[in-house]
């Protein structure tokens, strides 16, 4: 029995093998884990779909697979052995998928067709012009063309420039169909007659050159060390990168006395800690910010460009950031307003463990409508946090310090916790964010006793 690698879940289709669990001759049980594969922020445990013996194992530890690939076989008597390992396929990775214009914008898998590569990208420079014979140019230089995140990732993992793509729906916006209408017409064009040497006949296309690598050799200098950029990293650097690049950033910042905070922590810590939990600063974070989201649910939304709507969302999922020894990941806590300061630290204490040992499932990551980052705990200061998008607004926390403040005109020793608010200006204005953070200082320090008991 051929066992493939199965769907790791929505939008992952390949990853990196992190362990083996199993070796040639091992008999194994049916949902006994195989493998363990890296797949974006999580790594995900591959179970046996069936019972039988481990005859050949096909992928190692660091190897890089797609959705399909063929990792091992089972056998009672070892047949199918020589079969499996002649099997060129299980190196390669799958033709690109299938588009169905029937589910909207949002993938499904189908027979796989093979689509031939389409011309490369034009340079912003030359989209104004009119485009190849075939594949008109129809979205303005400068601006993205409009479309879903699904099929912007589906495109990109075909290797199609979207500004090819003439979109059907109001404002241009390109649809599934769309994109299956343009795989057809590059099918088409790959079936015209040859040149007269058996050659396919070129299209005439502006060809851009590939990027040159970078090729200096800096151990010319003195010792260096490589390493491979890791799943996780790659992940990081491009969620950070569209981030960046697609979101308009400013930053709010303020303090916020957390001098009768830290009294009650002290107070009930370790009644907490008896009972599993941990009693932190991101606990009662959590509580104030879903209080100051209530308020203003310009933070508690996202954006859609293509479609003018700002879809704000009815329930509070809030994102915490964590760090591991391999990188960033933000699991998300879910229907937050609707559980205690002390529930709040349980499960904030359950998925920071599950994270750091990375049994955090993708799912776990996704649906969050605002992230909170403590540095704190690390000894950072301020900071300014990227937005975690589709989100708008992510919220910073910093080392606490004891400071002199002036309290009903003394000057009184406190502690002071420095905020800060990075969010997207196609949302919320300076204004906007002034007014979130001023009720957000207030709901940190209207946090009472009675919040904190068990």
């Amino acid at each position: 029995m051929d066992v493939r690698l199965p769907r790791l879940g929505e939008g992952a289709d390949s990853g990196v093998i992190a362990t083996v669990f199993v070796k040639e001759g091992d008999q194994i049980q049916k949902d006994q884990p195989v493998l363990e594969i890296e797949s974006e922020k999580a790594v995900a445990t591959i179970p046996a779909p069936a019972g039988g013996r481990v005859a050949k194992v096909l992928v190692k530890e660091g190897d890089e697979i797609r959705v399909g690939a063929l990792i091992l076989v089972l056998s009672e008597n070892g047949a199918g052995v020589a079969a499996a390992v002649a099997a060129p396929a299980a190196a390669a990775p799958p033709p690109a998928r299938a588009i169905d214009a029937s589910v909207g914008d949002d993938a499904r898998e189908e027979p796989v067709i093979d689509v031939p590569a389409p011309p490369r990208a034009l340079p912003a420079s030359a989209r104004v012009a009119a485009g190849p014979s075939g594949f008109p140019i129809v979205h303005p230089a400068g601006a993205p063309p409009p479309a879903s995140p699904s099929l912007r990732k589906i495109a990109r993992e075909l290797g199609i420039d979207l500004y090819r793509v003439a979109g059907s729906e109001r404002g241009g916006r390109i649809v599934m169909s769309d994109l299956r209408a343009y795989v057809q017409k590059i099918q088409r064009s790959a079936l015209e007659p040859r040149s007269t040497t058996g050659s396919p006949a070129p299209p005439a296309v502006l060809q851009v050159p590939k990027p040159v690598p970078a090729s200096i050799d800096f151990s010319q200098w003195g010792p260096v060390t490589k390493q491979k950029i890791s799943t996780l990293r790659r992940s990081i650097s491009r969620k950070m990168v569209e981030s960046w690049t697609t979101v308009p950033h400013i930053t709010q910042f303020d303090e916020v006395d957390v001098t009768e905070l830290l009294v009650l922590r002290k107070t009930y810590a370790p009644k907490y800690e008896a009972k599993k939990a941990h009693l932190t600063l991101t606990s009662f974070a959590i509580h104030a910010v879903v209080a100051a989201l209530r308020k203003h649910p310009s933070f508690n939304a996202s954006i859609d460009e293509a479609a003018g709507e700002i879809i704000f969302k009815d329930y509070f999922n809030i994102g915490i950031a964590v760090d591991t020894e391999q990188g960033l990941i933000v699991p998300v806590l879910r229907k937050a307003d609707t559980k205690s300061v002390f529930q709040l630290s349980v499960e904030l204490n359950e998925i920071a463990e599950k994270t750091r040992a990375r049994k955090i499932s993708l799912e776990e990551m996704q649906g969050g409508t605002f992230t909170i980052s403590n540095q704190g705990g690390i000894g950072s200061g301020h900071f300014t946090p990227i937005v975690n998008t589709p989100e708008v607004a992510i919220l910073g926390m910093g080392r606490s310090v004891l400071k002199p403040v002036v309290r009903e005109g003394k000057v009184v020793q406190r502690t002071m916790m420095p905020l800060v608010l990075s969010y997207d200006h196609r949302v919320n204005d300076g204004a906007n964010a002034a007014r979130f953070v001023v009720d957000l200082v207030k709901e940190f320090e209207n946090i009472k006793e009675a919040d904190v008991k068990i």
